[in-house]
């Protein structure tokens, strides 16, 4: 496509001094790489002497080699050491005080992480500190729900002549993959739970905020025992796949896309033995009816489809809209698009820079291919800003014969489908690979009661006259089909990475039971009561 007649160029600002990080985390020592570095690029440009737009530089990150990353899991495995580890087999106060005194030390770190969130990824100023906050909360909020857990548990019950506790235990080694757009939150909210839960952790960052992380090491390495917690640089063929092929991680915790996940799963051994914690992409779609409330519902679907450039899973990606509210819902919806800024992230607007490489000629491919069926582009500032930058079109009419309809854009494209007949809609969302959102826009008692008893079998949150997205942290997290294994949240994500156990025995035993329990000697067989 071609891009719009005129856009104002990206502000520029002051980046970080560049570093080069040669630092990893094995068994709770922190090594140095001496091998190969990957260099690590802004999607924020500036002018250089010669009058072009030069990608700014921020420095290297290592790009450990296969034996670094067996290494990292041979660490993992020691510290696990089949389940009789200090950290599988440690008290819940004694996973508690690691977790509050890593907490501790990342908050040192807010400044230092949200620049390079801004930097690395460009996730305008706001957004970014949001982001690291909202981390802190989960990990609080954790370590509370853990100890509700640990109450639970300190029951012992008799009944039919038997006396038993039930408890949660770790599942082993768990490698631990996380996303590039919440490389903060989204990880942590796979990697906090796995590990207060007593599993042991090989953590490979995402391809793009990779820096960012790294501020955060000296605090894993303080908080946690050695081999709990290993963190290794580089590409994920070059790691994840040696790692997932010797048969020895138990769990594999995955942000990203089905794709990536069945690959990784083909390569091991035994996957019966596979516990899988995967969110994955969506297509999450917004349904206008005719008695919609128009202006709050272009306010919710603008927000919901460009929220960070659309690159969240939760993002809208799919608008339907009643033929009898079309035209004014695109007028309203376009209008309000175009009034968007896009610029650096340090300017708090809320369109900025894209990380992914190639990611403008995704975005122009999905337009092109739309056009070239039909589609229109109907807003007027849409289209190439830099290599880098996108500003957002929106395509209409959209029909089943494009791409855009089936694939997740991931991006700044927002396709528009009219419809008539709301059967044709539901047909089309039952048939989707993807289910884990939509969006209800009516104020119709009658509508929004039949269009929610037809969503709940096909999306796992079902939201009225309100965008998708993930939180608050203590609801479910999870989707049906190609868009999540298992749930996520406070709750759930410990309950994900665990299994229950249970101790039990005859009535006859009592006074046994109680004298260990009474003793102090077991950390498992224990009625203690955290508060």
């Amino acid at each position: 496509m071609k891009a719009s007649s005129k856009h104002n160029p990206i502000t520029e600002f002051d980046a970080p001094k560049p570093f080069r990080w040669n630092q990893y985390l094995v068994g709770g020592k922190v090594r140095t790489w001496d091998g190969e570095f990957e260099k690590v690029y802004s999607p924020m440009g500036k002018v250089g002497a010669n009058g072009a737009t030069e990608k700014v530089y921020l420095g290297e990150s290592p790009t450990l080699d296969e034996q670094a990353g067996l290494d990292a899991l041979a660490a993992a495995k020691e510290a696990y050491n089949n389940g009789r580890g200090y950290w599988p087999t440690a008290g819940a106060a004694a996973r508690i005080a690691a977790m509050e005194k890593f907490v501790t030390l990342m908050k040192e770190k807010r400044e230092e992480v949200s620049n390079l969130l801004m930097w690395e990824i460009a996730k305008n100023k706001s957004s970014a500190y949001k982001e690291f906050d909202r981390t802190v909360d989960y990990i609080n909020d954790t370590i509370e729900e853990y100890k509700e857990l640990q109450r639970r548990g300190s029951h012992v019950a008799s009944k039919d002549g038997v006396i038993s506790q039930i408890r949660r235990g770790p599942l082993g080694v768990v490698l631990c993959l996380g996303p590039y757009n919440y490389p903060l939150n989204e990880t942590f909210c796979l990697l906090i739970p796995s590990l207060i839960m007593g599993n042991t952790i090989v953590f490979k960052p995402a391809k793009y905020g990779v820096l960012l992380l790294t501020p955060l090491i000296d605090a894993f390495k303080e908080a946690f025992p050695p081999g709990a917690v290993n963190i290794v640089f580089g590409r994920g063929r070059t790691l994840a796949g040696p790692i997932m092929k010797t048969g020895d991680v138990d769990v594999l915790a995955l942000i990203g896309n089905s794709k990536s996940s069945n690959a990784l799963v083909a390569q091991h051994p035994k996957p019966n033995r596979l516990r899988q914690v995967l969110g994955l992409e969506a297509k999450n779609p917004a349904i206008v009816f005719d008695d919609a409330n128009i202006d709050q519902a272009v306010k919710e679907c603008v927000n919901g489809a460009l929220s960070y450039n659309g690159q969240r899973c939760t993002a809208l990606k799919l608008l339907f809209v009643h033929k009898s509210v079309s035209e004014e819902f695109r007028t309203k919806f376009t209008a309000a698009v175009d009034a968007l800024v896009l610029d650096h992230p340090e300017t708090d607007c809320p369109l900025t820079p894209l990380p992914e490489r190639n990611k403008v000629e995704q975005m122009e491919a999905y337009v092109d291919d739309a056009v070239s069926k039909g589609a229109k582009v109907i807003n007027k500032n849409a289209g190439r800003v830099s290599d880098t930058a996108f500003f957002p079109a929106v395509l209409f009419p959209v029909t089943n014969e494009m791409d855009i309809f089936h694939e997740e854009q991931f991006g700044p494209v927002v396709p528009i489908v009219e419809y008539e007949d709301l059967e044709e809609v539901m047909t089309c969302i039952a048939q989707s690979d993807y289910g884990q959102q939509c969006s209800l826009f009516s104020g119709n008692e009658a509508t929004i009661a039949y269009a929610v008893d037809n969503m709940v079998n096909q999306v796992c949150r079902v939201n009225i006259n309100a965008s998708c997205q993930r939180g608050p942290d203590y609801l479910p997290f999870t989707g049906r089909k190609d868009s999540a294994v298992a749930t996520l949240s406070v709750h759930d994500a410990l309950r994900s990475f665990s299994i229950r156990t249970l101790v039990a025995t005859g009535a006859d035993q009592k006074e046994l039971v109680g004298n260990v329990i009474s003793g102090g000697q077991s950390t498992w067989m224990t009625t203690d009561y955290l508060l």
